[in-house]
């Protein structure tokens, strides 16, 4: 069984995956880069490890080096986290080369999901609806002219090798195919290495839903239902919940046994997420699937009850799942919110710097899985994302109206945050009402401008001045004092000059 888990990560997942190992009675250990010296997850592990300068490509990707930590440590297991090496097939292949536990899925499992043209072949296959489109990447123009007279516009052009809205772009007018292909497979080239593109029919006012699934190594799968995650900014999710707000009881069962054939395909173990483009009929079709832990995943711990990352480490030792799939509910309503150091109200510009202050949220149904602290310095080289605020209730409007407590009392002094953004996301009638899809963002602009407010220095000085008006008319309408109120008035004479005098 494991006793020693490396997490190859840093920030609020390297802790959030050392706070199960812990509770485990597992030894966890650090790796980090320069600039993360001083960093949360360092101080939380059991050991840690310096690996590298600040950039990922010299540190945190560097596959050499944390193999080296592993082996040094006497680690004999490695936790990838999400992003980085999560979903690297060689990575995982090495880990089992040099007999160290990859937490995670098989390389082939990996590298069939992470080539979008091979998954879309597995899924047909699989008999798993697909958005109608190319099977192969496109050469020419001329074929890709005649697939998209036989589809019809408007289509997405694609990456295969693609992810987080790279590579992507979407064509209405025939005449823009020539440009559209030339530029995504310019950007899929400088962001993958590989500048293969297929062809999909583009759905116009699209859901994004995902499922979360398990599989062990003895052929057991069941998905623990869905996240919507139609919040998004430039195909970047904002805010995630569950369950769906569009989601029927017929429906989440015909996409759960999707979602459990997707995974079956490729004999998935570990924990995955196959994620569906669902239009306003319901009728859904295979985007992707994500082999790693999501970011997103504690919204469903928190209406399932299960800890994934402890169920990823017990999958990880052979052990079978403990759950059945008729042994699973969802209960109440649970949603998530990204804070980023970011500047919403000037184009969402990066906000790196030192963090003067931090009041975290609190109480019943509110969970914050984050790393910074006052005095910690949020650095430029990696994603600018500090922390994620959960919350749960038995229902929706009561999920909002706590995450909206919660974000009022969410404050962070010393870099800008998206928290003034989210506030407004709240307030807008499409998202309270649960009427949205992923073009919300584009659609609600009116809503999510800034919105002029006081400073708090302005209010500082409103509030005394009227303090101050406020004791000269009750000393006019007082009588004369006894000796008693006297000494009274002298305490509040000595108030009102302490005012005057700020």
């Amino acid at each position: 069984m494991i006793k020693k888990v490396l997490v190859a990560n840093r920030g609020e997942i390297a802790i959030r995956v050392m706070r199960s190992c812990r509770e485990m009675g597992i030894e966890s250990v650090a790796v980090y880069s320069d600039v993360d010296r001083k960093s949360m997850h360092v101080r939380y592990a059991d050991e840690a490890y310096h690996i590298g300068p600040a950039p990922s490509a010299e540190s945190y990707l560097r596959m050499d080096r944390i193999i080296e930590v592993a082996k040094k440590s006497g680690a004999d297991a490695i936790h990838p986290g999400y992003g980085f090496l999560s979903e690297n097939a060689a990575f995982s292949a090495l880990c089992e080369k040099e007999g160290i536990i990859f937490i995670g899925p098989s390389p082939h499992a990996i590298e069939t999901m992470g080539d979008k043209i091979t998954a879309r072949k597995t899924m047909i296959a699989a008999g798993v609806p697909v958005v109608p489109g190319t099977t192969e990447p496109v050469r020419d123009i001329k074929t890709a002219l005649e697939v998209i007279r036989e589809i019809g516009l408007p289509v997405m052009i694609k990456a295969s090798a693609g992810g987080g809205g790279k590579g992507m772009r979407l064509v209405r007018r025939e005449e823009d195919v020539i440009n559209a292909i030339s530029a995504a497979r310019s950007e899929a080239k400088a962001a993958f290495g590989d500048d293969a593109v297929y062809i999909e029919k583009y759905i116009s006012s699209p859901h994004h839903i995902e499922f979360q699934v398990l599989g062990d190594k003895h052929g057991n799968i069941i998905h623990l239902f869905e996240r919507e995650c139609s919040v998004q900014r430039r195909h970047q999710k904002v805010i995630e919940e569950t369950p769906s707000p569009i989601m029927t009881p017929e429906v989440r069962a015909k996409m759960g046994e999707a979602a459990v054939a997707a995974a079956r395909a490729v004999n998935y173990y570990g924990a995955g997420t196959i994620e569906f483009i669902v239009d306003d009929d319901l009728n859904y079709y295979f985007l992707e699937m994500n082999t790693r832990l999501q970011v997103e995943h504690p919204i469903t711990e928190r209406v399932v009850g299960i800890d994934l990352v402890k169920q990823q480490i017990n999958i990880a030792n052979g052990l079978p799942l403990t759950y059945r799939q008729e042994d699973l509910r969802q209960h109440g309503h649970a949603i998530e919110v990204r804070i980023y150091a970011e500047d919403p109200d000037n184009n969402f510009m990066p906000s790196p710097g030192l963090i003067k202050h931090i009041t975290h949220p609190l109480g019943f149904g509110v969970r914050h899985d984050g790393y910074a602290y006052e005095g910690y310095e949020i650095p430029m080289f990696y994603d600018p994302m500090i922390s994620k605020l959960i919350v749960w209730a038995e229902s929706r409007p009561e999920a909002i109206a706590r995450l909206k407590r919660a974000l009022h009392v969410y404050k962070i002094t010393g870099v800008k945050t998206s928290i003034p953004y989210l506030r407004r996301i709240l307030d807008v009638p499409a998202f309270v009402e649960g009427r949205y899809n992923t073009h919300f963002i584009e659609e609600n602009q009116e809503y999510l401008k800034p919105k002029r407010t006081c400073t708090d220095r302005a209010v500082d000085i409103a509030a005394i001045t009227a303090f101050v008006d406020y004791i000269n008319k009750i000393e006019k309408l007082q009588p004369p004092a006894t000796q008693k109120q006297l000494a009274n008035n002298w305490k509040d004479f000595g108030r009102k000059r302490g005012v005057l005098r700020f």
